[in-house]
């Protein structure tokens, strides 16, 4: 049995150091510091946005990201400029402000943002206000509008117009708040009996609220608007529609709209007596023809067709084609059916047409397979795509499907009559096309693609009508107006308008909810916390 060990025998502990103790520390500090840098610098460098909100109010639609991912903003020397000169009080300040940020972010660093409160800030608001022209001598600062300035110039056109103080610019866009904002006018109805008089006269009074929010279609046309300078022109045939141009609810001002998003401007001009198309046309829009050509005006537009870079815009209504612009249609490919697209549905006939958008045309990559609408009446197109027609051939023309209606719907030639049904004797079949695009010229060689003609050719103008608008439709629109003046990085889904909604409830339903939170939220709390407490003293 072995003896216990002495407490002798025991070796001393070695005494701390407390300078290694303290160097360690400081160097396991440092290097804690240096990775937490690190990591934070990489993280600004490297990182990715989620838009988390419901509707992803906060991402830009593909197409405004498309043109800032292109040549037009890319290959700038000199940055845009983006003044947001908004008050902090402001409707919709702090969705403007974060949507310029995004647009900086996606344009990779060619778009700047400068923020500015006008009201807070007057030294810089006078700035602003002397630079861009809009200095106001009675508020002796920028207007109280809240706007956002886009600056496209170049340091070049900015030094010169400093030397010759001028501060207005074709590359220098306004956009106002009021702009990015839709109101509706909420009447209030009363009626007030005059002395002496037994009618009652009906008043109305009534207060704008905000109900839509625009902001991306006003800032991305104004960006448009800044790289470009002067807006393009579109030349509309007016002598020759039936669409009116004065009504508040007209198609024309949809129509009109539409084109100036996109840096268009319509005018409207008069063919007969005209020897030529201008040579400033962008495009020719013929919408809604009623009055046929004479001979003379058909071979202005055939002239004008055979030009490079000649663009056709063709919105037919189903009833009536005339002639010669039938004929002309024709030798380009795409010839107007004297039919009605319907289908029967609960044994009655319907009209209003299910359509997609087709697949394999660049320009609609981002449309193609979608289902669309399109009411009132529309007629079926033929379109030769797989022609080997020695006059389409030659002339390099080649026409391509971009609408076809559901598989249920067929073109009839006797609607109206009653009891519509399929004849296939005299009615056309599936497949039923709604619109069809003609280019002209070299369009899959990259030497002379840019000097090829195009034309756009639709049997539908309902869909213009303020009542009938549905976004697929107008989205369709501009990307073949954009693509027909050869600005395809504009082409795809467009911004989308945000709405506020309503819910409505009746009074009682009001009164519930408000005795919920005013008194049953607030005693269940103080329940909750009595049990806490008696268990706690227990």
């Amino acid at each position: 049995m072995s003896e216990p060990t002495s407490d002798a025998t025991i070796p001393s502990a070695k005494p701390v150091s407390r300078w290694r103790v303290g160097s360690l520390s400081l160097v396991q500090i440092t290097l804690i510091a240096l990775l937490l840098i690190a990591l934070n610098y990489l993280s600004s460098q490297y990182y990715q946005v989620k838009d988390v909100s419901r509707g992803s109010n906060f991402t830009l639609s593909p197409a405004t990201v498309r043109y800032l991912h292109s040549d037009a903003v890319r290959k700038r020397k000199d940055p845009i400029r983006w003044i947001v000169a908004m008050r902090a009080s402001a409707d919709f300040s702090d969705r403007v402000r974060a949507l310029a940020e995004e647009y900086s972010r996606q344009s990779d660093g060619k778009i700047t943002v400068k923020l500015v409160d006008p009201v807070r800030n007057l030294d810089e608001a006078q700035k602003l206000a002397a630079t861009y022209g809009m200095y106001d001598p009675a508020n002796q600062q920028l207007s109280r509008k809240d706007l956002v300035i886009i600056d496209a110039r170049t340091q070049e056109q900015i030094d010169a117009a400093a030397k010759e103080k001028q501060p207005t610019s074709a590359n220098v866009r306004i956009v106002s708040a009021d702009l990015m904002i839709t109101y509706q006018v909420e009447r209030d109805k009363t009626a007030r009996r005059k002395q002496g008089e037994g009618n009652a006269e009906l008043q109305t009074s009534g207060e704008r609220k905000p109900v839509g929010f625009q902001a991306e279609d006003m800032l991305t046309a104004g960006l448009v608007a800044a790289l470009e300078g002067t807006p393009r022109k579109v030349y509309f045939l007016a002598d020759k529609s039936r669409m009116d141009l004065e009504s508040a609810k007209s198609p024309w001002k949809t129509f009109e709209k539409t084109l100036a998003l996109q840096n268009l401007i319509l005018e409207p001009i008069s063919l007969s007596g005209m020897t030529a198309i201008p040579d400033d046309a962008a495009a020719v829009a013929i919408v809604s023809p009623k009055y046929d050509f004479s001979p003379e005006e058909i071979n202005l537009l055939e002239t004008y067709w055979d030009r490079p870079k000649s663009s056709l815009l063709v919105l037919l209504k189903p009833d009536e084609v005339p002639a010669r612009l039938r004929t002309f249609l024709r030798a380009n490919g795409v010839t107007p059916r004297r039919d009605t697209v319907v289908t029967v549905r609960s044994k009655q006939t319907v009209s209003t047409v299910h359509a997609s958008f087709t697949l394999g045309v660049p320009f609609l990559q981002d449309l193609a397979g979608q289902a669309t609408i399109f009411e009132g009446t529309s007629s079926s197109l033929e379109v030769r795509e797989n022609s080997n027609e020695d006059a389409l051939a030659n002339r390099q023309i080649r026409p391509v499907p971009l609408i076809q209606a559901a598989p249920e719907f067929w073109g009839e030639t006797k609607f109206g009559q009653g009891k519509e049904t399929f004849d296939p004797l005299e009615d056309k079949g599936a497949p039923i096309y709604l619109a069809a695009g003609v280019t002209r010229g070299a369009e899959s060689d990259d030497r002379f693609a840019n000097q090829s003609s195009r034309m756009l050719v639709m049997s539908n103008t309902d869909f213009l009508d303020p009542d009938r608008l549905m976004e697929s439709n107008l989205d369709f629109l501009a990307s073949s107006v954009n693509w027909m003046v050869g600005r395809e990085e504009l082409a795809g889904i467009g911004p989308h308008s945000l709405g506020r909604y309503k819910i409505p409830l009746l009074d009682a339903q009001a009164a519930f909810i408000n005795r919920i939170n005013l008194f049953f939220l607030p005693a269940f709390a103080l329940v909750i916390a009595g049990f806490v407490w008696s268990s706690r003293r227990a």
